[in-house]
């Protein structure tokens, strides 16, 4: 006999929860359906135990994407639900992907509906693809639903995959410079104090460039450790105040205000609502609902504000698109294209257009400012390198002459 915790609906319409005992999670709803109790969720009582445990890896979106493409196909030739499941399984070699998939098959067995099945990890399966999920399987077009869902988070995960990409070389390129000027000035500077001894020596004055970088070696020398540890300090405390709203707030706006990357950031965060939106309500999703999920899905809290107040309109009886505009944030011309899909019913299929080209335009923005870091980089590190070795080289020539 298992123990199982329940939460169901009376016939009133209230919600209550308790535990009961049974062989199978059948059973279980059986001796629900005979209480008069309509069954809202039950689970075994220690399985949120194994749960926890299971998720000690990420599963990346990329690998969902493919799990949702997979059971698709299954599902559209004709395959069982269950047998789809069992077919994953063996070929999934991710160990907590392939746990996941065990859990769900054995809740669809045991009679849960498939959309609650992937809802019980809500921390893998996001509440977009849930969403999709439950209207797919309420409307009889689970199959559709699962291969939207999975061609939504392929485009993320490339989109994402490219941004992070694109970043990796300027980093790079970054701290090979700042490693390389600090090494010069702490071991190659030295090299010539001598020469600039004996110029100060003979009464005359070292150029200001020189005097410049050994004023920065000796910062460097007698208060870098101080200036790491502010710094670090720093990254400590800017950690902490963005996993507070406040925080995560004032970045956001700072990150929107960044030359170059912030339009790119700011045109990805609009083109995953939009995306989102729209794939929501192609798939039946309520709109009010539609609304809460991809103001969650644009990782920005001030475009998820403006997103959250067009609900309230909307659930008011008025336009969706008013409270975009005063946000001020979403492209004039993305939200006249809004307007007119809300003026013509066509709001999903306008969204995800919308989506479309916002990306391939932020894919020509990133590649472009590629282009313009790359080189300003480099141009940098050789700025710094010949500033040093001019600011070396001045003196010698100086003493030289004196000599002559």
């Amino acid at each position: 006999m298992t123990d199982y915790v329940y939460t169901a609906r009376t016939v009133s319409g209230n919600n209550v929860s308790g535990k009961l005992t049974a062989n199978t999670k059948r059973e279980a709803l059986e001796t629900l359906h005979r209480l008069s109790l309509f069954p809202i969720n039950v689970d075994e009582a220690n399985r949120g135990q194994i749960t926890i445990k299971l998720f000690s890896r990420k599963v990346a979106d990329s690998q969902i994407a493919d799990l949702l493409g997979q059971l698709a196909d299954l599902l559209e030739n004709g395959v069982p639900v269950l047998a789809a499941f069992q077919v994953l399984i063996k070929q999934t070699t991710h160990s907590v992907l392939r746990n996941i998939l065990m859990d769900i098959h054995d809740r669809i067995a045991d009679g849960e509906a498939i959309d609650n099945a992937f809802s019980s990890h809500s921390n893998i399966f996001n509440d977009l693809t849930i969403s999709i999920i439950r209207a797919g399987a309420e409307g009889a077009f689970l199959e559709d639903a699962l291969r939207r869902t999975a061609k939504f988070m392929a485009q993320q995960a490339e989109l994402k995959g490219k941004i992070v990409n694109a970043m990796i070389y300027p980093s790079i390129l970054f701290f090979v410079g700042i490693s390389v000027v600090v090494v010069l000035l702490i071991f190659f500077v030295p090299q010539f104090m001598m020469f600039f001894d004996q110029i100060t020596a003979a009464g005359q004055s070292l150029p200001w460039t020189t005097q410049s970088l050994i004023w920065m070696r000796e910062v460097i020398i007698n208060y870098g450790l101080y200036f790491v540890g502010v710094f670090v300090f720093l990254g400590i405390w800017i950690q902490g105040q963005l996993s507070t709203k406040w925080g995560i707030q004032v970045m956001d706006r700072i990150k929107l205000r960044l030359p170059l990357i912030g339009p790119i950031l700011l045109n990805s965060a609009v083109s995953r609502f939009c995306r989102v939106l729209g794939t929501l309500l192609e798939n039946g999703v309520p709109i009010l609902r539609s609304l809460d999920i991809s103001s969650q899905s644009t990782g920005n809290t001030i475009l998820a504000d403006a997103v959250r107040r067009s609900a309230e309109n909307v659930s008011s009886g008025e336009t969706l698109s008013k409270p975009l505009v005063d946000s001020g944030i979403i492209p004039p011309q993305v939200m006249a294209m809004i307007s007119i899909a809300e003026e013509s019913n066509t709001l999903e299929n306008v969204l995800v257009n919308i989506a479309d080209t916002i990306e391939r335009n932020t894919a020509r923005q990133l590649d472009t400012m590629i282009r313009l870091i790359e080189p300003l980089m480099l141009l940098l590190m050789a700025g710094a390198v010949f500033y040093i070795t001019v600011s070396m080289l001045f003196p010698i020539i100086k003493m030289t002459s004196l000599a002559g």
